[in-house]
């Protein structure tokens, strides 16, 4: 018999966990742009929707799906005792961007740009309360509006208002925070 076979690899566990939360977004990502590759040719899509910019090809989410994935299940993976499972707060996160997402799709896929614009409004508005910054929402907001604008447009959308969230948090309400403790003193 050969050695290999005989002692198979063992991955560690939040490795397996991280492999398994990557392989499942790569595989729907695949499976998304076999359908379209087979029923017209895979998409290419408009920033803004506007034709005098460039075009995103949607085949880029092969790439970018998993990789924002990768670094998501980091903390969506808890491993302890040699297993692994998922952590809930930040399922819970990635599915409530992931439904954000979906519903400002189906506005925009509906004809109705100003609900979605003001789903988008509402998107970034709650970054002042929420901590929308974490990797876990930009990969559920990504997901939920893959099928409809392709994975780089709502990622795009999703950095920026990571980064406006970041910014705040990080700045502004820092410093409330710490008026506030000192005026408790």
């Amino acid at each position: 018999m050969h050695a290999l076979a005989q002692d198979p690899v063992r991955v560690p566990a939040p490795i397996a966990g991280r492999l398994a939360v990557t392989a499942v977004v790569a595989i729907a990502e695949a499976a998304h742009l076999a359908w379209e590759a087979t029923h017209g040719g895979i998409v290419s899509h408009h920033m803004l929707g506007d034709p005098s910019m460039p075009a995103m090809w949607n085949g880029w989410g092969l790439l970018v799906l998993p990789a924002i994935a990768w670094f998501a299940s980091a903390r969506l993976v808890h491993s302890s005792g040699g297993s692994w499972r998922l952590q809930p707060a930040a399922l819970l996160r990635l599915a409530a961007a992931m439904c954000a997402g979906i519903a400002m799709s189906a506005a925009f896929a509906a004809g109705r740009s100003d609900i979605a614009g003001y789903v988008l409004l509402g998107i970034a508005l709650s970054g002042l309360f929420v901590r929308v910054y974490r990797i876990e929402y930009l990969l559920g907001f990504a997901l939920g509006m893959a099928y409809t604008f392709g994975a780089l447009i709502p990622t795009i959308i999703g950095a920026a208002i990571a980064l406006a969230s970041a910014a705040i948090w990080f700045g502004p309400w820092r410093m409330v925070r710490y008026v506030v403790r000192r005026a408790g003193r």
